[in-house]
């Protein structure tokens, strides 16, 4: 089995190093520094207790030299994957899994969803249809990402917490592809459950990437910040409710309570998200995928969703001032 990474970021890097670690034949699609980086020195990964491993023997090419791979592990931003489908497509062979990362709802959510929306696209996910155009969604393993990392240099990722990723078909089946790649991963060292509801995990995560993602972003505040301070909880319990009416009316059953769900947020500590980190970089903001995304569900279910309207808002226009200026913000000491 030979796989491909797709975005030597955080994640992806993470995924990949240990991967590579633990022997299997992984190959890097990068550019820039991250590809020099890696095609220099392998890949460095960080773990959480400060121990260094070298993946002395990860590959790395540039998109336009890769071939096809057996696995893609696309681990790029959301906002991303359109702009590449066309080279996408050409690195999956006919049994290729394309293993989506991305946080917030997925270009295929309505791909063999029994139901009144079956095969509806996406358009927050897919704007100009290029991956309905060129993407194959049979190819396609449901994934949700729960660990946090960062990366603090090109090829190397450091670790902050977690080592599961949820695995899920889009018709619930537990698949002989998706046994195998879970067997994969949890060789890596990785948990690599399978899930028979892929979506309900998605929105599990999303429930939190709603409110704490673009919060972060307008206020600068860690996770734990969020929740403590009275204010914002509440807010995150009133976007948090929004949402959930929407799941509901899409068959999606939350099976924790809100505040199980902030109490975990909470417990994570004093971790910036990545749309901070984005922020703080002068990157292009995730804000369509993590929150856009939920509005477009909520009129198509006919759903108010006020709270998250206003904070939608509030954070598109940020996004539009660091574009427009190029710029980036960053709280720093006095």
């Amino acid at each position: 089995m030979n796989i491909a990474v797709i975005g030597a970021g955080a994640i992806g890097g993470y995924l990949g190093a240990r991967l590579s670690l633990s022997g299997a034949d992984v190959t890097f699609i990068a550019r820039g520094a991250n590809l020099a980086a890696i095609r220099a020195n392998g890949f460095r990964l960080i773990e959480e207790d400060g121990q260094e491993h070298h993946a002395a023997s990860a590959k790395a090419v540039g998109m336009d030299d890769a071939g096809s791979f057996d696995v893609i592990l696309l681990a790029l931003k959301a906002h991303q994957v359109g702009p590449i489908a066309k080279d996408l497509a050409r690195l999956c062979h006919p049994r290729t899994q394309l293993v989506t990362l991305q946080n917030g709802i997925p270009w295929w959510f309505f791909h063999k969803l029994d139901g009144p929306w079956q095969g509806r696209p996406v358009a927050t996910a897919d704007p100009a249809g290029s991956i309905a155009r060129y993407i194959n969604n049979d190819h396609v393993i449901g994934t949700v990402v729960y660990p946090a990392s960062e990366l603090v240099a090109p090829g190397v990722v450091k670790v902050i917490e977690g080592n599961r990723f949820t695995l899920g078909e889009l018709d619930g089946s537990k698949s002989k592809r998706i046994l195998h790649l879970s067997q994969v991963l949890t060789q890596a060292g990785f948990k690599a459950p399978i899930s028979t509801d892929i979506r309900a995990e998605i929105f599990l995560k999303l429930w939190g990437n709603i409110v704490f993602n673009p919060v972060s972003a307008l206020t600068h505040a860690t996770l734990v910040d969020i929740c403590q301070f009275p204010e914002t909880r509440a807010l995150a319990v009133a976007m948090m409710g929004e949402a959930q009416a929407v799941a509901e009316k899409l068959g999606i059953r939350v099976r924790i309570s809100i505040e199980k769900r902030i109490a975990g947020a909470e417990a994570v500590g004093a971790h910036k998200t990545s749309m901070l980190q984005d922020v703080e970089a002068g990157r292009a903001l995730e804000l369509d995928a993590l929150v856009g995304s939920i509005i477009e569900l909520a009129r198509l279910t006919n759903t108010p969703v006020p709270s998250i309207d206003a904070i939608y808002a509030c954070t598109k226009l940020l996004a539009r001032t660091i574009e427009s200026h190029a710029g980036h913000l960053r709280i720093e000491p006095i």
